[in-house]
């Protein structure tokens, strides 16, 4: 049986452009098997839509609130949202 999938949209301010860390977010929803996709927003935000198990979801919120190195997340806003079908997960 499969497990229910969910999704859900992130909005990660902070120092998150410029410093990797849409490949950081790519890597680590490939990892925990989940599809979406991740963008650069024009206020300096990053967007990440993902698709998957709630238990592998928040594994990705904690995640995000790490970063890649260089990166300096100050807020990470979650809502729900529609499922939609991607094929894995892609930077935008």
């Amino acid at each position: 049986m499969r497990e229910h999938l969910t999704a859900r949209r992130y909005f990660v301010r902070g120092r998150v452009q410029g410093v990797g860390f849409r490949y950081f977010v790519q890597h680590a929803a490939s990892g925990l098997a989940l599809t979406g996709y991740a963008r650069n927003l024009a206020d300096g935000r990053v967007e990440v839509y993902a698709v998957g198990p709630a238990a592998k979801l928040d594994q990705l919120n904690g995640l995000l609130w790490t970063g890649p190195r260089f990166s300096g997340v100050r807020g990470v806003e979650e809502q729900e949202a529609a499922v939609q079908q991607y094929g894995s997960f892609r930077i935008e």
